[in-house]
C-alpha cells in the first residue's frame, strides 16, 4: 500500500490527467490503452464521487488494474482523459502491505508523515547525545541544532501529528501497549491495518484497492469491511471476493471486452440488472430483426409489379432500419465442467484420533478427534495460523504429529488430489499450456482438454505458449484446470480461490457441487463457503468445533460469527435503503437522465443511441 501525490512538484507530468475538473474523486472519460497491438481498454468512461464505493469487476486481464495504474499515474493512457479533484492525494491499497517489520508500531505510523518523522528521529538522537554529557563545544552545537528542530516541529505542527496517530490507533483496534511492539510481531491482518492507517493519516482524497483481501483471514476481511463502511472518502475496489463487494459497493463498473458499463448498487444488484438488461435487449433485437425481415419480404413481393411505389417505401424504411441497428446483446458462453469419474472411495475417507500437534511453544490442537465420510463436503475455517493447512498435511501423513493419529482411508481406494496454496508456483514453466494438461490427464481426450482451456479463457494461441510467459492470473487458471482434469475421488483444496477471477470461481463451485466424491476445503471466501460446504470445522484457539450443517447453519449456531455476519448484513441493508431513498428524491429530469444512462449501458458501442431509437419502435 502506498500514497501518491500525483500533483507534487516531482510528479511525472501527464497530458491525459487533469486537476480540478471534478470536485471529488475521479472521472474516466474515453480512456483507451493497448499492449503490443492489442487494445485492452476501448474508451472506458465511469466516475467515483464522495461517499461512493465503486466495485470494478471483470475477468483477469480485462484491464481493471491497468485503470488503477492509469489513475495513479504509474501508466499513461493512449487516449482519453482522467479527471481528478484539485491536488488530490491517492491512497493505493494492494494485497502486498508495505510495512517495515523492524519498526515499532508507533514508528511505522510516524513514517507516514515523511519530513515530520525525520524531525522527530533527529530530535530523539540529539536528546540521547545530550544525556551523555558532551563537552561544552559539542553541547552548544547540539543545543543550536535542537532549537532549529524545535522551530521545524512548530512549523510542521507535530503535536497534531501525534494527536492524529493517537486518534486513529484505537479506531484500527490497537491499544496503547502496542506502541512499542515490533511490526514483525503482528499477523498479516494487523499489518494490513497499519498500512491502511498510514494512508488515512495523510487524508487521501481517493482510495484505490486492488485485491486487498487476498491473503487475509475471515476476521481480518470482516474487520476491513466494517471499517471501510465508516469512511466517506471515494473508493474504487478491484476484488474477486463477491461478498466483500456486496458488503461495500454502492456502484459497480463491469469491464468486459474493453468497455465499461456502470450499474447502481453492489455485486448482487449488478448481476440482477445485467441479466434483466440483456433479456430486454434481446427482446428489442428480435423485434428489430423481425421488422427487417418483414420489410425485405415486402420489397420482394411488391417489386416489379404495379405496386412499385409501396416497394420503394419499404426499401427506404429498410435503409433507415439498417442505418440504426439494434445490437444483439453479447452473452458469455456457459463454462460448465465436471471432475473426471473415479471409483468409489472407502466409507471413511479421513480419521483423526486424539491428535495433538503444534510448533515450538504453540499448540495448534490438543486431543482432537473427528471422522470424514464419503460424499461430504467439509469446510475448514478459522484465522490464519490456527492449524487448518497443518491438519490437511497431517491427514496425508506429510507431517508427523506430536501425539495421536491422522490418516486418509485406504490409499488403494482413496485417490487423493491435493490443491495446495500457491499451486501455480509449482507449474513447470518450460512446458506449454496444453502440454501441462495432457501430462496431468493422459487418458483424457485432446478435444476435451482444449475445450476446458477455452472455458478457462485460453484461446488457441495459448496452447503452445510456455507457462513462464503467463500472467499471475493466467497461471492460477491453468493450475486450477490441471487440478480439475486429474482423476480422484477425494479432493483436498487449500485456499483454491486465491487469485481466481469470479467466473473461474463459479465454474469450480458448480463442479464441486456435482462431484460425487469427498471434498475437504480450506477457504476464507464466504460466498464460496456458502456454495459448497455441507459441514464446517471451525478452528479457534486450539479447539476444533464440528458443525454438521452448511455455512448458514454454522453462522446460526456460532454466536460470535453469527453476530458479526448479522451486523454486516444490517449495515449492507442500510446502504441499500439510503440508495433507494436517494433515488426517490430525484427530480423528474434526474430520473429521466438515469433511465437514459441505463439504456445506454447495454451494447457499449458508439451506435447505441441509434440502437435505442429503433429499439423503441416496436415496443
Amino acid at each position: 500500500m502506498h500514497l501518491r501525490d500525483i500533483f507534487a512538484k516531482d510528479a511525472k507530468p501527464s497530458k491525459r490527467r487533469s486537476s480540478g475538473t471534478v470536485t471529488t474523486g475521479v472521472r474516466m472519460e474515453g480512456v483507451k490503452k493497448s499492449f503490443k497491438g492489442m487494445e485492452v481498454l476501448k474508451g472506458v468512461s465511469w466516475d467515483c464521487q464522495k461517499g461512493e464505493k465503486v466495485g470494478l469487476v471483470g475477468w483477469n486481464g480485462a484491464g481493471k488494474t491497468t485503470q488503477l495504474r492509469i489513475i495513479t499515474g504509474e501508466m499513461e493512457a493512449d487516449e482519453g482523459e482522467v479527471m481528478l479533484a484539485d491536488k488530490v492525494k491517492i491512497g493505493y491499497l494492494t494485497q502486498e502491505f508495505e510495512v517495515k517489520e523492524s519498526n515499532t508500531v508507533r514508528e511505522e505510523f510516524m513514517s507516514a508523515f515523511g519530513e515530520e518523522s525525520v524531525v522527530i528521529k533527529n530530535t530523539e538522537r540529539i536528546q540521547k547525545e545530550l544525556e551523555n554529557e558532551p563537552n561544552m563545544e559539542l553541547m552548544s552545537i547540539l543545543l543550536e541544532k535542537l532549537d532549529e528542530l524545535q522551530r521545524q516541529a512548530d512549523r510542521l505542527d507535530l503535536f497534531n501529528m501525534e494527536r492524529a496517530i493517537d486518534k486513529i490507533m484505537p479506531q484500527l483496534g490497537f491499544v496503547p501497549e502496542d506502541n512499542d511492539r515490533l511490526v514483525a510481531s503482528f499477523s498479516g491482518g494487523w499489518q494490513m491495518r497499519i498500512s491502511l492507517g498510514k494512508i488515512l493519516l495523510q487524508e487521501p482524497g481517493l482510495l484505490l484497492m486492488d485485491e486487498p483481501t487476498n491473503h487475509l483471514d475471515l476476521d481480518a476481511i470482516q474487520w476491513l469491511e466494517e471499517y471501510l463502511k465508516t469512511l466517506e472518502v471515494p473508493m474504487v475496489i478491484v476484488s474477486h471476493d463477491r461478498e466483500f463487494l456486496d458488503q461495500l459497493c454502492t456502484k459497480t463498473v463491469e469491464v468486459e471486452r474493453g468497455r465499461a458499463t456502470t450499474y447502481k448498487g453492489n455485486y448482487t444488484d449488478y448481476q440482477r440488472q445485467k441479466v434483466s438488461g440483456s433479456a430486454q435487449q434481446m427482446v428489442q433485437y428480435e423485434k428489430y430483426m423481425k421488422e427487417v425481415t418483414r420489410q425485405r419480404e415486402m420489397i420482394r413481393r411488391l417489386s416489379g409489379g404495379g405496386q412499385s411505389g409501396r416497394a420503394n417505401a419499404a426499401a427506404k424504411e429498410l435503409e433507415r432500419l439498417l442505418d440504426d441497428p439494434v445490437e444483439k446483446p453479447w452473452v458469455e458462453k456457459e463454462r460448465r465442467f465436471r471432475f473426471p469419474d473415479a471409483p468409489r472411495s472407502t466409507q471413511i475417507v479421513a480419521r483423526v484420533e486424539n491428535l495433538t500437534h503444534g510448533y515450538d511453544e504453540k499448540t495448534l490442537f490438543k486431543n482432537t478427534s473427528l471422522q470424514i465420510d464419503r460424499g461430504e463436503r467439509v469446510a475448514m475455517i478459522g484465522p490464519n495460523g490456527c492449524g487448518k493447512s497443518t491438519m490437511m498435511r497431517l491427514m496425508q501423513q506429510k507431517e508427523k504429529p506430536r501425539a495421536g493419529t491422522a490418516m486418509m482411508g485406504d490409499s488403494a481406494q482413496c485417490k487423493v488430489n491435493y490443491f495446495y496454496q500457491n499451486q501455480a508456483e509449482g507449474l513447470d514453466t518450460e512446458k506449454g499450456v496444453l502440454q501441462t494438461l495432457v501430462e496431468a490427464a493422459p487418458d483424457e481426450g485432446l478435444n476435451n482438454l482444449k475445450a476446458l482451456l477455452g472455458r478457462m479463457k485460453f484461446s488457441t494461441s495459448f496452447h503452445n505458449k510456455p507457462v513462464k510467459f503467463l500472467s499471475g492470473g493466467e497461471k492460477a487458471r491453468l493450475a486450477l484446470a490441471k487440478f480439475m482434469v486429474t482423476p480422484a475421488n477425494v479432493l483436498l483444496l487449500d485456499e483454491p480461490t486465491n487469485h481466481l477471477d469470479i467466473p473461474s470461481k463459479e465454474m469450480l463451485e458448480e463442479a464441486l457441487q456435482s462431484f460425487e466424491g469427498t471434498v475437504i476445503a480450506i477457504s476464507h471466501d464466504r460466498y464460496f463457503l456458502r456454495q459448497i460446504a455441507t459441514r464446517v470445522l471451525n478452528f479457534d484457539n486450539g479447539v476444533v468445533s464440528d458443525y454438521m450443517g452448511d455455512y448458514s447453519y454454522f453462522l446460526e449456531k456460532n454466536e460470535k460469527a453469527g453476530a458479526r455476519d448479522a451486523r454486516l448484513q444490517k449495515a449492507a441493508k442500510e446502504v441499500e435503503k439510503t440508495q433507494v431513498k436517494a433515488k426517490s428524491k430525484m427530480s423528474k429530469a434526474e430520473k429521466a437522465k438515469l433511465k437514459k444512462e441505463k439504456a445506454k449501458a447495454f451494447g457499449g458501442g458508439s451506435g447505441q443511441k441509434k440502437a435505442n431509437k429503433n429499439a423503441g419502435r416496436w415496443n
